[in-house]
């Protein structure tokens, strides 16, 4: 058994988790969520990484207790957010997950002394009565987890509440054509010997099935319906939310990261994974961190921005091949976060003529999107993956609704016109609109993804978009129906652009809301170009505003590409950049600078890894939070991850609590 800590110790812990300036009754998070498993020593645990010891179990929650947090329960939660009674101060929720039998022997005791509420959340496939239990796809003994007759007698205590953990939904499924087993609550099945997934409807009574008969069996043997669910691997979505609330659920419990505000939906709170090899210190820290307010999204981004066209083969084992060289580089650069291109471009063209994803409208070049995410997610050190789509930018095959709704380019000689190239939808045609929204729901359904990185197609210059869609735009909006005549007024182009940059906004903002109905902690993030950041006048040309970007989106990835841009000059860009980004308060914490490890106009050269390396210890050294390159070279092995690892790896991972 560990010696415990003298006094002296935790007194010396205890003033390392105080931030400088503060009181231990300041706390930012109105709710704080615990999530254990067993509670056991690791030598008797199923699964050691998440077995916290007896002993250090009391601790925690001894420390808790003399922090001055107060321990809540399910009704406190409820009467919170019906308005009848507000949450102490500093209020914890402690929960149990699976449904060990540790708990009853080693936390229930605990909890009664110290009076404290806690939910079980049980797995009800796994309490049947046998031998031995397909325990996420090995067999364990049925004595290790719970019998009904320990869930009544914790139950009838009045300190604990026992939820659902779905009947049998903890474990994966077929995802994919490749045979990546993902988990069961979100995942569409991929039927194998029918070369096709299940309908939405079958995958919605399948959830519904599973979730009822679990309530059933918990109201039959402790007499009280859940009205908590901790959904498997913390993955849910708007439609297993709604089910769960239909069947008397509201309260979801997830491994979201972030803090549970008064505007945290009820049936998504966020939980701290409480790990085995948590010290009080640590525990401090995830806790701190929340009533910060802090997440994932303030760590210090490292972003790798990758073309799946690179990884894509026509020879599956080759793909394969790609698939894992791209896996070996991840790992070896180091970063963090990865911006994952799911739709197709071979040409090059910089629209979407196809997708890696099963959708009504495009093409599927090959159904790599889902295979190639999750593999990252599960694979790598990333922690946030987002989807690379464009907006605007789709070659709709022909009848397709919508396909000839175009941006028309009105002709220019003026050198500072932006010429797109690109072939794009015109953002006001209703239908367009609809068929990318359809496009969006279905990436949706492929697989979890936590962001979304809008394409630089989110734009439309100053001689755009003059189709008859934007035309009755603009004459709704009060402007006149003619760009000529919108130009020749500084007024009218000034207020032109303000409403065409919303607009555009507008959209990206009503794709990320249909994404965010199968994931719902979805962000966004949109690329811009280096000269609006630069020259306020350029908004004109691009229809393009950071300020309008940092109010709008989580993230802004700015092309800091010098060479791209012709600057005379790679560090009097760089410092102009940083400086514009400075000048707007909190600024620095929502932008990317996103810098090129090709130089396009030199006949694609590869930009040396030292140079790489130098720009991102420059942008380092003048307070730049979050950075990104691209491209990844794969068949070149470009950058270096032996050069690029050490500067990113000079900035830390973890949120800053300064």
């Amino acid at each position: 058994m560990r010696a415990p800590l003298r006094p002296w110790l935790w007194l010396w812990v205890l003033l390392l988790l105080l931030p400088a300036g503060s009181s231990m009754a300041e706390t930012g998070e109105k709710l704080t969520i615990l999530s254990y498993h067993e509670i056991a020593e690791r030598a008797d645990a199923l699964v050691p990484q998440y077995a916290v010891t007896p002993t250090m179990f009391v601790r925690q929650m001894d420390w808790l207790r003399n922090r001055g947090y107060h321990f809540v329960g399910i009704d406190d939660v409820l009467a919170d957010r019906d308005g009848k009674r507000p949450l102490p101060d500093k209020a914890v929720l402690i929960t149990f997950d699976d449904g060990y039998t540790s708990v009853y022997h080693n936390a229930f005791p605990i909890l009664k002394m110290f009076r404290i509420p806690a939910v079980i959340a049980v797995v009800g496939g796994w309490l049947e009565e046998k031998d031995s239990v397909n325990f996420d796809g090995k067999a364990v003994p049925r004595e290790k987890l719970l019998s009904w007759a320990q869930l009544k007698e914790m139950s009838q205590s009045g300190l604990v509440e026992v939820g659902s953990h779905s009947f049998d939904l903890h474990h994966g499924l077929q995802g994919n054509p490749q045979g990546n087993m993902e988990p069961a609550a979100t995942t569409r099945r991929f039927l194998a010997a029918e070369n096709r997934y299940e309908a939405e409807s079958v995958y919605r009574a399948r959830v519904q099935a599973d979730l009822k008969r679990n309530s059933d069996l918990i109201r039959r043997y402790t007499g009280k319906a859940p009205r908590v669910i901790a959904w498997p691997y913390g993955r849910y979505n708007s439609s297993t939310r709604a089910i769960a609330d239909k069947l008397g659920m509201p309260v979801g419990l997830t491994l979201d990261d972030g803090a549970n505000m008064d505007d945290t939906p009820l049936a998504g709170l966020r939980r701290i994974l409480v790990e085995g090899n948590m010290a009080l210190w640590d525990l401090g820290r995830e806790i701190e961190i929340r009533n910060r307010n802090l997440s994932d999204n303030d760590r210090a981004q490292k972003v790798m921005h990758v073309d799946l066209d690179y990884i894509y083969d026509a020879d599956p084992a080759q793909q394969e091949r790609n698939l894992g060289h791209l896996l070996d580089r991840i790992a070896a650069m180091g970063v963090n976060t990865v911006y994952l291109q799911a739709y197709a471009d071979p040409d090059g063209n910089g629209s979407a003529n196809a997708v890696y994803f099963p959708n009504r409208h495009l093409p599927v070049r090959a159904d790599l999107f889902n295979r190639v995410a999750w593999q990252i997610r599960t694979r790598t050190p990333v922690k946030r993956l987002y989807a690379w789509m464009p907006m605007l930018a789709w070659e709709l095959p022909a009848g397709t609704p919508g396909a000839e709704d175009k941006v028309v380019t009105l002709p220019s000689d003026k050198r500072d016109h932006l010429n797109m190239g690109y072939i794009r939808l015109s953002p006001f045609s209703a239908t367009a609109r609809q068929t990318v929204r359809e496009i969006y729901e279905d990436l949706a359904h492929s697989v979890p993804f936590d962001g979304l990185l809008f394409h630089d197609d989110v734009t439309l210059s100053d001689y755009e978009d003059a189709s008859r869609f934007g035309l009755a735009a603009y004459k709704s909006w009060g402007l006149p129906g003619d760009i000529a005549a919108i130009r020749k007024s500084d007024d009218l182009l000034g207020r032109w652009t303000i409403l065409k940059i919303n607009a555009l906004d507008d959209m990206a903002m009503e794709l990320a809301a249909v994404v965010r109905q199968e994931q719902p902690a979805l962000k966004t993030a949109r690329n811009m170009y280096a000269r609006v950041v630069q020259s306020p006048k350029a908004e004109v040309w691009y229809s393009q505003s950071l300020d309008n970007s940092l109010a709008r989106y989580d993230f802004t990835a700015i092309m800091a590409m010098p060479q791209m841009e012709n600057a005379k000059d790679a560090a009097t860009f760089f410092h102009e950049l940083v400086d514009a980004v400075n000048d707007r308060p909190g600024a620095m914490n929502k932008v990317v600078f996103e810098i090129q490890s090709v130089d396009w106009k030199d006949n694609n050269r590869l930009i040396p890894s030292r140079e790489l390396a130098d720009t991102f210890r420059s942008l380092y050294s003048m307070g730049v939070q979050h950075v990104g390159y691209y491209p990844d070279m794969l068949f070149n092995d470009h950058p270096d991850p032996a050069v690029l690892k050490p500067v990113l790896d000079s900035k830390p991972n973890a949120p800053e609590l300064k």
